[in-house]
């Protein structure tokens, strides 16, 4: 009597556990964009990134679990006060198991400490610093665009080993801006070039005049520009105006997307050289995805708005392989398949929280070499992950020791 009622009770416990799902699956699976919707970064991302980040979820099938995948989104206004404010109140109270995007340096810095507090995932899909994987790395976070160490290396040295061997920075004041010059600069020397000196402005400054000057007094070869954005575009239109170029020095922009070009026009951006991790015209594949967002969004997408569109991808499809959210074996999930998409064909996710895939080395056309609208580069050279992101063990993350 003793054995029946027992094994009456260990079904009836294995019947409640296929009948009754666990709490974390009960619940829909939840992403949260936090993103610059309103300055000087919502040409890169803003409402691109959750279109890109709806798409994912449509291609993934729209329901994880049983459930309808759910999407929020917010601007962060670019302070990180702000984004933090959002992400405790998403992670704390609305249910949000992934926020992407983070549309800069400073934003991502403070909500990476949220995400270990709460052992929530971030992927990272905009901010530029290196730091991200470096000394302040995370278990929780993913970095999966580009960064200002993988810039620095592929357009400094070529700028450098093409002549362009003394450099004055027109450096954006915060963390991003912060990383691009030290980076760049670190390349430059290591080539044997000089710095001559830099100067800091605001974020999205309007006047570039008395920067300008200043650059142009320093007589460098190359004014290395350690911004983003429009505040990119309106330092290469001003300097237009001061008729820099002109005299003899030239522009490096070392984080510059395919909006920005747009912005300018061929006649401002030709002949710059630029890196970039995604362009529409590469492959069949690039040129697929980049003709459906243009259907949705009315423009090609930037490489950060292809790359949010893979991140999310791929985190779905981490979910899905490893049959539960939770945060940890979600994460190892995440390392363990590689990223294979429109963005990339060649990603892998490491131990720092770095994603690592070739970036490109382009030269911007001259008008008459443009086919079309947004036919805009010349492929100078694909550069492998190994060779454009920083070594695992040069970066500084602690969770390597």
């Amino acid at each position: 009597m003793y054995r029946i009622a027992r094994a009456a009770l260990a079904a009836g416990l294995l019947s409640a556990l296929f009948i009754n799902p666990s709490p974390a699956q009960q619940t829909p699976l939840k992403i949260g964009v936090l993103s610059d919707f309103s300055s000087v970064y919502s040409d890169i991302g803003g409402m691109g990134n959750v279109e890109a980040t709806r798409m994912a979820i449509e291609d993934f099938g729209g329901q994880m679990f049983g459930k309808p995948i759910d999407m929020v989104s917010a601007d962060v206004l670019n302070k990180p006060d702000v984004a933090s404010t959002i992400a405790r109140k998403w992670w704390e109270t609305e249910g949000v198991d992934m926020i992407i995007d983070l549309p800069t340096s400073a934003t991502a810095l403070a909500v990476m400490e949220l995400s270990k507090q709460y052992e929530k995932i971030m992927i990272v899909t905009d901010a530029a610093s290196s730091d991200i994987t470096g000394k302040s790395c995370s278990p929780y976070t993913a970095h999966w665009t580009y960064d200002t160490y993988a810039n620095a290396h592929t357009v400094g040295s070529a700028i450098v080993k093409n002549g362009g061997d003394t450099w004055f920075f027109l450096t954006a004041d915060y963390v991003f801006g912060h990383s691009v010059e030290r980076d760049t600069g670190d390349v430059v020397k290591a080539a044997g070039g000089k710095v001559l000196g830099s100067v800091k402005h605001p974020l999205n400054t309007a006047d570039f005049s008395s920067f300008l000057l200043q650059a142009q007094a320093s007589k460098a070869k190359i004014i290395g520009l350690a911004n983003g954005g429009g505040d990119t575009i309106n330092a290469i239109k001003q300097a237009g105006e001061f008729g820099i170029v002109a005299g003899g020095q030239n522009l490096a922009a070392i984080v510059m997307f395919i909006s920005d070009v747009h912005s300018l026009g061929l006649k401002l951006a030709q002949g710059l050289i630029i890196t970039e991790a995604y362009y529409w015209d590469l492959n069949d594949k690039t040129r697929a995805f980049g003709k459906r967002f243009l259907e949705r969004v009315k423009r090609m997408p930037t490489m950060n708005q292809a790359a949010t569109y893979s991140a999310t991808l791929h985190y779905l499809k981490a979910v899905q392989a490893a049959g539960t959210r939770d945060t940890k074996t979600v994460m190892a999930k995440m390392r363990e398949l590689p990223v294979r998409d429109a963005f990339t064909d060649n990603g892998s996710l490491r131990e720092d929280g770095r994603m690592v895939h070739s970036m490109y080395l382009f030269q911007v056309k001259k008008p008459e070499e443009s086919r079309g609208p947004w036919d805009y580069y010349k492929l100078l050279a694909e550069v492998p992950a190994d060779q454009a992101f920083r070594p695992l063990k040069d970066g500084g993350c602690p969770l390597l020791k």
